[in-house]
């Protein structure tokens, strides 16, 4: 579809399935090069990052954990720059590779949240991986590993990203039309 509408909102095709998988193999292929044989410890941060994690994840052939949290700091298309944890992480951190897979990184605020939270525990290492970027929105000082698609600051739905909690089911994403 070239064209979606979500709620009271138009959005046109931004990024193809086909070019989203491309993206995750890429981000697949650096993990698993900086990872394999470590079992890793995956944390997804729901709701958006659930289709993103689930096809990263299926591309690894060697031993890995996942876990889940959930972070809110969205309301509607704004961010409330306040991150409330819904879903806390209760896994064991000590001595573990921990990789944190996002869906989106814009502020960096809810991010830079959880990593704060993650760096107090005993962890061996934390890396970030995230589906898209936007660097035009970042405002906080932190390293991402693995990026795999850097995009403008626009509003987007699709593959686990919403509107109000609506357009996640989509394949594709879409960029809202002005």
């Amino acid at each position: 579809m070239d064209n979606i509408q979500v709620k009271d909102k138009s959005f046109s095709l931004f990024i193809s399935a086909e070019e989203i998988d491309q993206a995750v193999s890429e981000v697949a292929a650096h993990i698993a090069q900086d990872l394999r044989g470590k079992n890793p410890l995956f944390i997804v941060v729901l709701n958006g990052a659930y289709m993103f994690a689930a096809d990263l994840i299926r591309k690894f052939d060697f031993d890995c954990e996942i876990s889940f949290v959930r972070l809110s700091s969205y309301a509607g298309m704004e961010t409330t720059s306040k991150v409330r944890e819904v879903i806390g992480l209760y896994e064991n951190l000590t001595d573990r590779e921990v990789v944190v897979i996002e869906d989106i990184i814009d502020t960096g605020i809810s991010m830079a949240f959880f990593l704060d939270k993650i760096r107090e525990t005993n962890v061996k290492s934390v890396r970030l991986g995230t589906l898209l970027f936007k660097p035009d929105a970042f405002r906080k000082n932190y390293h991402i590993d693995y990026v795999g698609i850097k995009i403008p600051n626009e509003f987007i739905v699709g593959y686990g990203l919403d509107y109000d909690g609506l357009g996640r089911n989509y394949p594709d994403i879409y960029k809202i039309v002005e």
